[in-house]
């Protein structure tokens, strides 16, 4: 015979010093006739008087710290994980500037071939650019990887890239003179000019 489901709860209920009479009586009933409720129910007073017999035993004071040494440590990569799910903005501006300059140093490793923006009248001799006197360029000029030389006149900007000369006076270019050396201010030279680019693409 299968004994009721709420003899279980008054037996807790019983130890709890939290039942009321008549479920305490039907739960008395019970156990003088159902045997194994009868040994659930002392194993369940057992328990308890385990429990209250080791009340007075404190852990020592440095418990905490002690099982906390001996855990595993934490993976680097988890906590990198950790910090890029609680920083996702400063996560993808990172990521941002990464590839960037990435992609720009990719080109400035790749691209030591010499060129010239093509303009007519532009004499071109072993890697020097020069604007021969008495012409006059309406344009902007760029040389890549080798020397300009303006001896007649430029109407727009000048830039000269990985270059290591440039030559003229301050009368014969119209437009902003840019010399581009270094890594660093060739990709901001890159970042003004994709700058420039999109604004002209939105206006």
């Amino acid at each position: 015979m299968k004994c009721p489901d709420n003899i279980v709860l008054y037996m807790h209920e019983y130890l709890d010093e939290e039942i009321d009479e008549h479920d305490e009586q039907l739960l008395k009933k019970h156990l003088q006739t159902c045997p194994k409720c009868q040994n659930y129910f002392h194993e369940l007073e057992k328990a308890i008087a385990l429990v209250q017999s080791t009340s007075h035993i404190q852990a020592p004071s440095n418990f905490t710290e002690n099982v906390m040494a001996r855990l595993p440590k934490e993976r680097k990569r988890v906590g990198v994980n950790r910090w890029f799910r609680h920083h996702p903005l400063l996560t993808a501006a990172s990521l941002f500037i990464i590839l960037m300059t990435g992609s720009l140093l990719s080109t400035w490793n790749k691209d030591h071939e010499f060129s010239v923006t093509k303009q007519p009248d532009l004499v071109v001799h072993n890697n020097t650019v020069i604007v021969p006197e008495g012409k006059v360029i309406k344009g902007d000029i760029t040389v890549r990887n080798g020397d300009l030389q303006v001896e007649g006149k430029v109407e727009g900007d000048v830039t000269v890239i990985n270059g290591e000369n440039y030559m003229a006076s301050a009368g014969n270019v119209t437009g902003e003179i840019k010399v581009v050396n270094e890594v660093f201010d060739w990709i901001w030279y890159h970042i003004k000019k994709t700058s420039k680019e999109l604004i002209s693409v939105f206006n």
